[in-house]
């Protein structure tokens, strides 16, 4: 039998926690095989972004054509996508992109932006109403709709006005919401919310932590999960890489997570 495919349409970390490098190796470990559209070039390392380079839109037009002319893709997940020419071109092919995944990758984990301008108006207006699940983090969602979320009531207010766009669920990452000593996200979809739930694990080590949960729910996505189930397959997923993780000491900053398959 074929594996499952899964495409990520991403930037490139140079220090290999977070953006391409993080997604295939996800897909890896879910064992789906991974397919990737690169949209930018970063030079950056656990400290910070040094630099970014965006790809030429007709460029990642040409890496989207090879891959769905050739490839059965299942399921995608895109990340950081740098300008609002790509964001436009990637939403012109949302009806050849199952099960999109969309991570507004807006800034990093070391609060650097990694978005040239109008990032909101773009995500909005021209990619989130194709997407299965966006996932925005809570800067993002603070980004995305211009206003503070903090806690938990914000992210629910937040994912409520984010579906108002048109995905038919929404994801707002939590990791460690003001008031709560887990780390919750919170799941809005058919006007249901849900609380995702997982102990907080106290380390540095989470520079990906976002690109993970998305490629994970793309990869279970792949395989043929329903999106409540993927979601908290991912959920789960990056709470194990968290721990494994938590104790390395890779770079001076936010060092990345481990990746499985894990031991059960």
């Amino acid at each position: 039998m074929n594996p499952a495919v899964a495409l990520t349409i991403a930037g490139s970390d140079s220090g290999g926690g977070a953006g391409i490098q993080a997604d295939l190796k996800t897909f890896a470990a879910h064992r789906v095989f991974g397919t990737s559209v690169i949209t930018a070039l970063t030079a950056q390392n656990t400290a910070g972004v040094k630099g970014i380079s965006a790809v030429d839109p007709g460029f990642v037009g040409a890496q989207l054509d090879a891959v769905l002319a050739d490839l059965p893709v299942a399921a995608v997940k895109t990340g950081m996508l740098a300008t609002p020419e790509t964001v436009a071109l990637v939403a012109g092919y949302a009806s050849r992109l199952p099960g999109l995944v969309v991570d507004p990758v807006l800034v990093a984990s070391s609060g650097d932006r990694l978005f040239t301008r109008d990032a909101e108006r773009a995500y909005l207006d021209l990619l989130f109403p194709h997407a299965a699940v966006v996932t925005p983090n809570l800067r993002e969602a603070s980004v995305l709709l211009g206003r503070d979320v903090v806690d938990v009531d914000d992210a629910i207010k937040a994912a409520e006005d984010l579906a108002a766009t048109g995905p038919a669920c929404v994801v707002v990452k939590g990791g460690h919401l003001r008031g709560s000593r887990d780390a919750v996200d919170v799941v809005y979809a058919g006007g249901t919310v849900e609380l995702l739930s997982s102990p907080w694990i106290d380390t540095a080590n989470n520079h990906g932590t976002g690109c993970t949960f998305a490629a994970a729910t793309a990869a279970r996505l792949a395989l043929g999960q329903p999106v409540a189930e993927a979601l908290a397959g991912a959920k789960d997923y990056v709470h194990t890489a968290l721990a494994a993780s938590a104790g390395w000491r890779l770079g001076a900053g936010h060092g990345p997570l481990a990746w499985g398959p894990f031991p059960t």
